[in-house]
């Protein structure tokens, strides 16, 4: 049985949802975000040395990092939800795969540390300062990057309904917390119609909804 050690509000909310596509039986193993560090709990160490999540178990073996666990998961359940070998589509799926996290998703954390960098207890004559540096360096190094990977995001949907192609596969899992987290931030306004659809779209479907239910209260999704 496939264990899923699922933090609340986290990256391990796709992996349910790519075990209910897959339709793979599962256990949901829950840990809690601190709630003054918004760090996981020190108990996910014992599951993994870095104590992140996800990370899933099955026997013996356990899976940490999105990206693996993903293509753990599509392999055993026969490469369902990936293009095949030695197609566009193929090429495209492990691009986007890789996106998700090496590209995508620096500049967005990046944004949330300086954010909350701005707001950080601190001296009072330290505030300005501080405010000063994150304003900056927001406005002149992260919120260009994620604009411009905006546009090549949606320019990339104009011309195909799914990220690899007229087929919705495992890339678009991995592609939606980048986007999910996107749109909670204010990212995505009515100048990308169609990363708003796509999110319209995977948030309809059913496999996603039950692993809403089944995960629990998730800050991203709608």
């Amino acid at each position: 049985m496939i264990i899923v050690h699922h933090l609340n509000n986290s990256r391990s909310q796709r992996v349910l949802w790519l075990l209910e596509e897959l339709d793979l039986p599962y256990e949901i193993r829950p840990y809690q975000r601190d709630t003054k560090t918004m760090l996981a709990p020190p108990e996910l160490r014992k599951v993994h040395p870095l104590g992140k999540s996800p990370v899933i178990s099955d026997g013996d073996i356990t899976v940490a990092e999105s990206g693996a666990i993903i293509e753990y998961l599509v392999d055993k359940a026969g490469a369902s939800l990936r293009p095949r070998a030695g197609t566009a589509e193929q090429r495209r799926y492990t691009y986007w795969m890789h996106f998700a996290e090496g590209s995508a998703m620096p500049p967005l954390v990046m944004k949330l540390v300086f954010d909350r960098l701005r707001s950080a207890p601190m001296p009072f004559f330290a505030k300005p300062i501080a405010r000063g540096i994150a304003d900056r360096v927001i406005a002149s190094f992260i919120a260009p990057n994620i604009e411009r990977h905006l546009q090549f995001m949606e320019h990339e949907l104009g011309g195909r309904p799914w990220f690899t192609g007229d087929a919705f596969t495992a890339a678009d899992v991995q592609m939606s917390f980048p986007l999910e987290t996107s749109a909670a931030r204010g990212g995505l306004d009515a100048r990308f119609p169609k990363l708003t659809d796509w999110l319209a779209r995977i948030h309809a479907r059913p496999a996603y909804r039950r692993a809403l239910g089944k995960g629990g209260p998730y800050a991203y999704a709608s």
